[in-house]
């Protein structure tokens, strides 16, 4: 089965010598909760039919897999189940209460793969903060200098004179990068004993460990995060308000984007705000739930 999720992408741009780098994040969801209520008749055909709890499955209005993962869980709290309960209809209010009653918990049944490309090293090292994802990135032990790329800071694009000095620092930094490699490459061949290895890829690993000492920070870092929708919402809050810098809060935008696509009635209560330098920035009345 196919399934189309949101994804914002970017652009890749050179240099007049060929240095490949971004200026903004590519946002792409890759996997999220699919949710399947079927199996829940055998659950709850077993009670009393005066409760009227075989008809909760009969809801003529479908909701998105993540809001209707999370209602069942928190209905299931109390036994929502019967003639008494909020409807798919009413959706929007039974989530506003779980925001407003601080119960998040039902939040993280709901989860969310994102693939980012087009963020640094610098940015990575703030997203990995986040201790409640998981990480699957790039490894620059494994990955050699055919595909480092960079990534420009909205400063640098915004003023002709820094985004000129950006543009021969990738150069000068992927040339120095290189040179490392080629001169580790000849210290290993000439017998260095803390190059050598036993099989091919440890000898390659072996350099390029080293080599990427001299990348700087603004060497592109892609990663694969997943979470679920209660981490994604503190991400949200902490790296999408103004106070955040800058490139972390382009790439929550663009995940946020995603996100009410994907699981609109869960992230509807979150307001875009424009700011003085002409980004954005995210306000809610329910943060960090």
């Amino acid at each position: 089965m196919h399934i189309s999720y949101p994804k914002m992408p970017s652009e890749m741009h050179r240099t007049q010598r060929g240095t490949p780098y971004f200026t903004e994040p590519g946002v792409m969801i890759i996997a999220a909760t699919v949710t399947n209520l079927d199996n829940m008749d055998v659950f709850l055909k077993d009670f009393d039919e005066k409760l009227g709890f075989s008809q909760y499955l009969k809801d003529p209005v479908s909701l998105d897999s993540g809001t209707t993962v999370v209602k069942v869980a928190g209905q299931m709290c109390y036994h929502s189940f019967g003639k008494r309960r909020r409807p798919n209809s009413q959706a929007n209010e039974y989530i506003h209460n779980i925001l407003e009653s601080g119960h998040g918990s039902v939040l993280e049944h709901a989860s969310v793969t994102f693939s980012f490309y087009g963020i640094s090293r610098a940015t990575t090292h703030e997203l990995v903060r986040h201790r409640h994802f998981s990480y699957s990135q790039t490894s620059q032990r494994y990955v050699g200098p055919d595909s480092v790329r960079y990534v420009e800071r909205r400063t640098f694009q915004m003023d002709n004179e820094l985004h000129r000095q950006f543009e021969t620092a990738i150069d000068q930094n992927v040339q120095k990068y290189r040179k490392w490699v080629d001169l580790l490459y000849a210290k290993q061949t000439s017998g260095m004993p803390s190059l050598q290895g036993d099989k091919r890829t440890e000898m390659r690993i072996r350099v390029q460990q080293d080599a990427r000492d001299v990348l700087i920070n603004a060497v592109e870092a892609p990663i694969v995060v997943s979470g679920n929708v209660r981490s994604w919402r503190h991400f949200l809050d902490m790296r999408a308000s103004k106070e955040a810098d800058t490139p972390i809060r382009l790439l929550a935008m663009k995940v946020y984007r995603c996100l009410d696509k994907l699981y609109p009635g869960l992230f509807w209560d979150y307001r875009v705000v424009s700011l003085q330098d002409g980004t954005e920035a995210l306000q809610t009345a329910f943060r960090n739930v």
